[in-house]
């Protein structure tokens, strides 16, 4: 009976120390850092279709996305002043001849449930935690844009991004309205790496004055915008 009653401590010694020492459960912070000094460069391509002027204009660019300090924001929370740098493509110079100018400042705010951020005066929910596929919310929530449903496309995907491989990455998908429209074509989708951030955006916002049966919009375009962001590489400075 000792010998049995000795096991059945043992045991449920050895159950609590494990229970006690497992990890947490992983809500997907990691997608979001907020190192005060991590920067993240990118490669900038847009297409801009002018149905007016009947043109199409192309601009290229680097852009570099850097943590710089934080503050406290009008609802009392922690934030982080998100400095936008950017260097404009030049095909006789290369862009390391080139000094960062100051393009804007954003604000970065990530509590226990979202990551916001604030572009050019408009705060989107970017993220919301945890992190689960298929979870979806709005991601205008604190504007007046009217609400896009965000959804969680799929998580912690291995997946090379401009020729650096992640081992785990996020998809968001903000907006895709495929099959769903004859004449104007929206999508807008961004991705995240743990560790990172933000490592890829893509925007497609077109319309076509006119429809071709089984012709998608992307091969009719009137007007609008094709833009892409991509990852160059990170760091701390």
């Amino acid at each position: 009976m000792k010998n049995l009653l000795l096991f059945a401590l043992l045991v449920f010694v050895a159950f609590a120390c494990k229970k006690k020492t497992e990890d947490p459960p992983d809500v997907g912070y990691a997608y979001a850092p907020e190192n005060i000094g991590k920067y993240i460069i990118y490669d900038v391509d847009s297409t801009i279709y002018d149905d007016f002027f009947g043109d199409t204009t192309y601009y290229k660019y680097r852009i570099k996305e850097k943590l710089e300090e934080v503050f406290t924001d009008n609802q009392g929370r922690k934030a982080i002043k998100l400095v936008r740098y950017i260097k404009k493509y030049n095909d006789s110079v290369s862009y390391d001849n080139i000094p960062w100018a100051v393009k804007d400042v954003w604000n970065y705010t990530k509590t226990a449930t979202t990551l916001e951020v604030v572009e050019e005066d408009i705060r989107f929910t970017k993220l919301i935690f945890p992190v689960k596929e298929d979870a979806t919310w709005n991601g205008n929530a604190n504007n007046t844009l009217g609400e896009w449903e965000y959804e969680y496309t799929y998580s912690d995907r291995a997946e090379t991004i401009n020729g650096t491989a992640f081992d785990n990455v996020l998809m968001v998908t903000q907006k895709d309205d495929k099959n769903k429209n004859a004449i104007h074509r929206e999508y807008y989708i961004e991705k995240y790496a743990k560790e990172i951030g933000l490592v890829y955006r893509e925007i497609k916002d077109l319309r076509s004055s006119f429809v071709i049966i089984g012709v998608p919009v992307e091969q009719r375009i009137t007007s609008g915008v094709i833009y892409k962001l991509t990852y160059v590489s990170h760091g701390y400075e």
